[in-house]
């Protein structure tokens, strides 16, 4: 799987999304970004909260905008590895084949 070429898409087909549905759109993203401020937490463990939320929901649009987030906001490819051994312990086997596709997504986004 090309991660980048699959974020690109998701981009696109939120910006279609986005024109035809300004107000959803627009309150969607001002939660996303107010849940992922720094706060108590770091946006970097937030990051890696969605990611961990992403694998066990197996949606592979949140797992390549988590992934691209999370690096971001300084995660290393051993901390993606412990956010799935949570969601393996969680979430068993479908975790697992997630999971490692999330660190498929790190190391090409990474690069």
């Amino acid at each position: 799987m090309d991660w980048k070429t699959e974020l690109a898409e998701a981009n696109a087909n939120m910006g279609d999304y986005s024109g035809k549905q300004p107000a959803t759109a627009e309150g969607f993203t001002a939660l996303h970004h107010a849940a992922l401020a720094q706060g108590a937490l770091s946006t970097k463990h937030k990051e890696l909260t969605a990611l961990a939320i992403g694998i066990a929901k197996q949606c592979i649009d949140c797992i390549a905008f988590h992934v691209s987030a999370s690096i971001a906001a300084g995660a290393t490819r051993a901390e993606i590895e412990e956010t799935v051994n949570v969601c393996v312990l969680m979430g068993g086997g479908p975790s697992f084949m997630y999971g490692v596709k999330a660190l498929e997504a790190y190391d090409q986004m990474a690069a």
